[in-house]
């Protein structure tokens, strides 16, 4: 950082003016832009959470056409035991291993309709996931859809004005290396406790810029003579008199014309 040498009262509030005029001037570009980079990250938020539910969804239909998949071919294995165990019913030789072999056959067929009842509740969670994935890929759909009017939306934004901020950054920067710690950082904590950012204003119609309250004529006079750094007791911003501030102004917009 350069060395700041010592400089008039009178060149700080034009300096810290100046300053104002370039960090309004950012901040007009920021609202220009205004939610539009949050919204657009909101919406790649919800596209992607919306694309792992559908992944979710088709891996859960995939583990259910396996599971039934699984259920048919317990089904024909219960099939084959029942056709086997009854054709050993034809060789018994007592009552004992016919009855044995009826318990195996009815089991196979209580295995066979508990099958069939799981493949019949799969089925019916296949077709309600499928309707979920038909509805999330709809809204899929359009949320893609208006992601990407926002992304252009705010591309077109961007390239309009990224340039501008940046050139605009630099300068704040420069006139920031011109003032005194002190006041500098006075600068910010105003500007940072303001809805509007504004922490240096010029005197309008006897009150500081967006104020009602009227500032004295002694107190008028001593801004307008420039000697010392004068703040707004209401406020707290500091003051410039109408003809310094519309001085800086012209000389502000020359520059604004070359950015």
């Amino acid at each position: 950082m350069a060395t700041k040498k010592e400089v008039t009262v009178e060149e700080k509030l034009r300096t810290l003016f100046d300053l104002q005029l370039v960090d309004s001037r950012i901040d007009e570009i920021r609202n220009v832009r205004g939610e539009l980079p949050l919204e657009v990250e909101d919406l790649e938020d919800e596209v992607e959470g919306l694309k792992t539910r559908i992944e979710k969804l088709n891996s859960e239909l995939e583990n259910l056409n396996t599971e039934i998949s699984n259920k048919k071919n317990l089904i024909e294995e219960a099939k084959s035991l029942i056709k086997k165990y009854s054709e050993q019913q034809k060789n018994v030789r007592n009552n004992r291993e016919y009855n044995s072999l009826s318990k195996e056959v009815e089991f196979q067929e209580l295995e066979i309709q508990l099958a069939e009842k799981h493949i019949k509740e799969f089925k019916a969670q296949i077709e309600q996931k499928k309707e979920v994935i038909k509805q999330t890929k709809e809204r899929l759909n359009e949320r893609e859809s208006h992601l990407k009017h926002k992304k252009s939306e705010l591309d077109d934004i961007l390239a309009e004005t990224e340039k501008e901020e940046e050139a605009l950054i630099k300068k704040s920067e420069e006139f920031e290396n011109l003032i005194e710690d002190r006041l500098l950082n006075a600068y910010k904590r105003i500007r940072g406790s303001v809805k509007n950012g504004l922490a240096v204003v010029s005197i309008e119609r006897g009150a500081s810029a967006g104020s009602f309250f009227t500032i004295p004529p002694q107190v008028q006079m001593e801004i307008a003579s420039r000697k010392k750094i004068i703040t707004d007791e209401h406020s707290g911003r500091i003051l410039v008199d109408p003809a310094l501030a519309e001085e800086e102004k012209e000389k502000m917009e020359s520059i604004f014309a070359t950015i």
